[in-house]
């Protein structure tokens, strides 16, 4: 089973993401209709952090998840990467006072790390704009030491009859919503597609679990139109 970003290529979703940059953390409270951050605190919530512990948070993006990651790991070094430049700039600049923490520009399908390097992988938002998940996850699997953990925060897809006609509506709407707060109508509508079209939180959990990882377990959030993911090497 694989999962392909058939909507954009790599180029086209990185021209994007330099679009919505400037826009893109006000628009994420758009978008989760201000959950996004209570599920970041439930992400922390069942992840084993340890103050000495080597993190990567991938598809960083502006940094919101990589700072928390920072915050719990003081005697520790927590890396950042995405492969967008606009992205990067924002999170620099939010992260510049944190001594253990560091961002690289590099793709989630080739990691430019050592295998068995980190503690915890993190990826938030991220998955379903990677050309190949497949690959992310492969990737991730390598650079994580043995016992490590993974934790994945994604948009998901609701199975409930009624909750899943109001989430398709919303995603007619929100794209408008997004416009209100400063973004651009098309830009909003690809990323309402590709959360409509990304794979569900079971097929998630398959992937994951073919590539290689353990203990493979989901929380779904908002009535399944998000969900956790977690699972070790």
């Amino acid at each position: 089973m694989g999962k392909k970003n058939r909507l954009l290529n790599e180029q086209q979703v990185n021209h994007l993401f330099t679009n919505v940059a400037p826009h893109y953390d006000l628009l994420n409270d758009v978008i989760s209709l201000g959950t996004q951050r209570l599920w970041r605190k439930r992400l922390f919530t069942d992840l084993k952090i340890k103050p000495t512990d080597n993190a990567l948070d991938v598809c960083c993006g502006t940094g919101d998840l990589t700072i928390e990651l920072a915050k719990r790991i003081s005697n520790g070094r927590v890396t950042g990467l995405d492969f967008n430049q606009a992205m990067l700039d924002l999170a620099k600049e939010k992260t510049k006072m944190i001594g253990n923490l560091f961002l690289i520009k590099g793709d989630a399908m080739h990691l430019p790390f050592a295998d068995q390097q980190f503690n915890i992988v993190t990826i938030g938002f991220g998955l379903r704009n990677v050309p190949d998940a497949n690959q992310a996850l492969k990737e991730i699997y390598l650079v994580l030491k043995p016992g490590g953990q993974i934790a994945i925060l994604e948009m998901s897809q609701p199975t409930n009859p009624i909750v899943k006609l109001g989430w398709q509506a919303y995603f007619k709407v929100f794209p408008r919503l997004a416009a209100l707060a400063g973004g651009n109508v098309k830009n909003y509508q690809y990323l309402g597609q590709s959360s409509q079209q990304f794979v569900s939180a079971h097929q998630l959990c398959r992937m994951m679990k073919k590539v290689g990882f353990k203990r493979v377990n989901y929380q779904s959030l908002n009535l399944g139109a998000a969900a956790l993911h977690f699972g070790r090497k």
